[in-house]
């Protein structure tokens, strides 16, 4: 199965699975703003409403985050991405605030993290919820093993017993014999394969991930990229990925939140993403995008005749991809029926794939668009199972002023790690989050 087509059947699988279980992670209205007073932007509308630059030279705030509302079910990948600067690992640190929130409401389980003792919050981040840096964080004078276990040991979780899980963990990420190794003899893969495994050490209910690879080299970066999809697929844990690389968030994504300046523009699985930009900002994120590679035939077919209802031939999923299916209509040189638990739902073939590879208008389009474009009504978020918020909360469709981004704002554009604004984690910070 390839990697697109995977990613549609977990979404699938964790759209049915979480279709009644509350969210893991809810998050409504969320604000973080940096500065003098910090807590009257959110409260005036008049502020809240300025872009960065008037609400700067005005109040000398800057909003790295704004009014964001997004739920992430269990067993999900939730991506959440979009250039430097545009608040993305300011969000991902305000939910188990390592920075603390201005406004809004963020809830684990039913339990609002906002309103968390110190005692409460240092157990979220020791048990429920941990963090997997872009630094790697390591302690140089101590092993792979003692690395590992060294969330277990701030527990207090015995010697023996933290060795003994923190060796199944380590064999787990693909290093096993290097246990007794330090951190400045591994390359940068195997290093941050010890800060993966020493998150998953603690056994967390989400795991949460700020740009973890992107000091990474190509290939390696792609190598943990497998490793986490592999981890997901077997362990089916939660997870929340921040990412500036577009490749990245299609592969991994089950839902992708597109942030820009501060807000969240799209919010949707990567089919919708591709398939239906909500404006021309998104639209030149995906330009670059192959298509076909990530499209399903949901958006090619067209409805079937009453004979090829039951006629034989080639079949596939609605989950497969356009390009594997134009695989088996050029090999059985005949259109292909979608059958859904054996039902006849479609037919592609080599016209309706090719309208889709160019970007052409397609039957399903229609639908597509009542309820992913602008204009009619908004997007509904399926996973929060509300309509999207047109100003810009989670799930919207639109941005504020429909700009266009700039030319480096295209898919693979890689972007500085670090966000504008945002203030990173310290080692104290890190090392409890562990």
């Amino acid at each position: 199965m390839s990697a697109p087509t995977a990613a549609v059947a977990a979404a699938d699988s964790a759209a049915a699975s979480g279709a009644e279980a509350p969210p893991v992670f809810s998050v409504d209205g969320l604000w973080k703003v940096f500065g003098p007073r910090a807590d009257r932007v959110p409260a005036d509308p008049a502020l809240a409403s300025l872009d960065a630059a008037e609400l700067r030279a005005r109040t000398g705030c800057t909003a790295a985050v704004r009014d964001v509302s997004f739920d992430v079910r269990k067993g999900e990948v939730f991506v959440v991405m979009g250039l430097s600067g545009s608040g993305k690992s300011t969000l991902v640190r305000c939910l188990t605030r390592l920075i603390e929130p201005t406004a809004g409401r963020i809830v684990i389980d039913g339990e609002d993290v906002r309103a968390m003792d110190k005692a409460r919050l240092r157990e979220l981040r020791r048990h429920r919820a941990a963090m997997v840096f872009q630094h790697f964080g390591l302690l140089p004078h101590r092993t792979v093993l003692d690395n590992v276990a060294y969330g277990l040991e701030i527990q207090g979780m015995g010697r023996a017993a933290r060795r003994e899980k923190a060796a199944e963990v380590v064999a787990k990420v693909g290093l096993a014999g290097m246990e007794h190794r330090r951190p400045a003899q591994l390359s940068g893969g195997q290093r941050q394969r010890v800060g993966l495994a020493r998150a998953l050490a603690v056994d967390p209910e989400v795991l949460l991930f700020d740009e973890p690879f992107s000091a990474l080299d190509p290939l390696i970066r792609r190598d943990m990229q497998d490793e986490v999809a592999r981890l997901h697929r077997e362990e089916g844990r939660t997870m929340v990925f921040i990412t500036h690389d577009l490749q990245e968030a299609l592969r991994l994504g089950d839902r992708i939140a597109l942030m820009r300046d501060g807000r969240v523009v799209q919010l949707g699985t990567p089919e919708e993403i591709v398939g239906a930009p909500a404006d021309d900002y998104v639209r030149a994120f995906v330009q670059d995008v192959p298509r076909e590679q990530v499209l399903t035939v949901r958006t090619a077919m067209r409805p079937a005749s009453p004979a090829e209802r039951t006629a034989t031939g080639p079949t596939v999923a609605p989950g497969t991809t356009v390009s594997e299916a134009i695989e088996t209509v050029a090999a059985a040189g005949a259109p292909a029926r979608v059958l859904d638990e054996g039902e006849c739902v479609g037919v592609v073939d080599a016209e309706t794939l090719l309208h889709v590879v160019a970007g052409h208008p397609t039957p399903s389009d229609a639908a597509d668009r009542s309820v992913a474009e602008p204009g009619t009504g908004g997007p509904v978020d399926g996973a929060a199972g509300r309509p999207a918020d047109s100003g810009g909360g989670a799930g919207a469709s639109t941005t504020a002023d429909g700009s266009a981004v700039a030319g480096s704002a295209k898919a693979g554009t890689s972007a500085s790690a670090d966000e504008a604004g945002e203030a990173p984690a310290g080692p104290a910070a890190s090392e409890e989050s562990v």
